[in-house]
C-alpha cells in the first residue's frame, strides 16, 4: 500500500520561496506533474520561478493566467507552466492540446488544478501554499511508492539551509 509522505516548511519571503524551488527542483527531475494550490498572491509563480532557477534556467518567469501554459525548453527536460485559473471549463484543456503536455516526458507545474478537475491526472507531487502570520506555510506532499526517498532527499537538502523551517 502506497503511503504519503509530507513536508511543512514555514516561508517568510519571496526569496525563500525562491530558494525553496531551488532545493525542490532536484526532486522533481523524475516527476511528471506537480499540483500548485494556493489563494491569489500566495506565491505559487514565486516557487516555480525557484523550480525554473534550480534548473538553471534565467529568463523571465511570469504567471501564464492569460496564455494557460508557458513551455520552457530546458537541457535536461521540458517544463510547461499552467496557471489555469481562466479556464471556465476542464474540457477546454482538451482544445488546447494538454493531453500531450500532461502525459509526455515534461514535467508539469500547474497553478489552479481545481479548474481542470475530471481532465486532469493524479499529481505525483502536490503543494499548498497558505498565507501565515510568518510569512507562508507550504505543505508538501509526495504521494506513492517513490514518495518517501524523495521527500527524505529534500529533508536533507532543507536541514543545509540556514533559517528554513520545516517540520
Amino acid at each position: 500500500m502506497a503511503t504519503t509522505e509530507t513536508i511543512e516548511i514555514q516561508v517568510g519571503s519571496e526569496k525563500e520561496m525562491i530558494d525553496l524551488g531551488k532545493l525542490l527542483s532536484p526532486a522533481l527531475y523524475k516527476v511528471s506533474i506537480v499540483t500548485l494550490t494556493g489563494d491569489l498572491g500566495a506565491g505559487k509563480t514565486t516557487l516555480v520561478r525557484g523550480i525554473l532557477r534550480g534548473r538553471h534556467y534565467r529568463g523571465a518567469v511570469k504567471s501564464p493566467t492569460f496564455t494557460l501554459v508557458e513551455p520552457y525548453e530546458l537541457e535536461a527536460q521540458f517544463i510547461y507552466h499552467f496557471d489555469l485559473y481562466r479556464l471556465n471549463d476542464p474540457e477546454e484543456l482538451e482544445f488546447m492540446g494538454a493531453r500531450e503536455y500532461l502525459h509526455g516526458d515534461g514535467l508539469c507545474l500547474i497553478e489552479w488544478p481545481e479548474k481542470g478537475s475530471g481532465f486532469l491526472p493524479e499529481p505525483d507531487v502536490t503543494v499548498t501554499i497558505k498565507k501565515s502570520a510568518e510569512g507562508r506555510m507550504v505543505t508538501i506532499r509526495f504521494p506513492g511508492d517513490r514518495g518517501k526517498s524523495i521527500a527524505d532527499n529534500l529533508m536533507r537538502s532543507l536541514k543545509t539551509e540556514q533559517g528554513v523551517q520545516c517540520r
